[in-house]
């Protein structure tokens, strides 16, 4: 078979009905243009989904003035753009139980451990804190600069101790090392020195 042969030339199918509206594809939705309605064009807000149908040139003319936004005010632009940004999907706060908060959850068992939580993120998601023999975390003691340590230890103090205690125990050393208290002695200047210096420290640091 010759599928070269000119007889396929001349071969001619009749179009059905259906093929002739087929090639015809849908009309310009414009009123009055009869012509070929090719190119969508959204419909707008709350009817997603849906367009119509235009040629080229009202397709043109139709998106030129198209605006998503007509007849909201600035705050429903700026709340709608706001939930664009997670695709208008509800959310929820962590540890929040979407379908309510009626039922309340379980306390939990005792156990042989404990945390701390200062940002109550286990306490939202239920997680409650020990209160049985499990001894609670102590708070983390300040850190203090390498002066403010060092004047602690010049004066005998714990570091932490309160404003009371440094002018207590200061009014105590230098009572017992200043020259007048020992007959006019002079032995202990630099130790007093010391002292004062360390109180001038924790002064300027704010703890007394």
């Amino acid at each position: 078979m010759d599928l070269n042969s000119p007889l396929f030339d001349r071969i001619r199918i009749k179009p059905t009905c259906d093929d002739a509206a087929a090639s015809e594809g849908p009309v310009c939705e414009r009123p009055g243009c009869t012509r070929p309605g090719l190119h969508r064009a959204p419909k707008g807000r709350k009817q997603e989904g849906q367009y119509w149908r235009f040629c080229v040139e009202h397709v043109r003319e139709y998106n030129a003035s198209y605006n998503y936004f007509a007849g909201m005010n600035d705050a429903a632009v700026q709340a709608f753009q706001k939930d664009a940004v997670i695709g208008h999907r509800p959310t929820w706060n962590m540890g929040v139980n979407r379908a309510g908060r009626g039922a309340e959850k379980p306390a939990s068992a005792n156990r042989d451990w404990d945390y701390v939580d200062p940002l109550g993120i286990l306490r939202s998601a239920g997680v409650a804190p020990d209160r049985g023999g499990a001894t609670k975390a102590e708070p983390p003691r300040p850190r203090y600069s390498a002066p403010v340590r060092k004047a602690y230890d010049v004066m005998g103090l714990e570091e932490g101790a309160d404003a009371a205690a440094i002018k207590a125990q200061y009014k105590v050393l230098v009572k017992r090392f200043h020259p007048d208290a020992n007959g006019g002695d002079r032995a202990f200047e630099d130790r007093l020195r010391d002292i004062i210096r360390a109180h001038d420290t924790l002064r300027a640091a704010g703890l007394c």
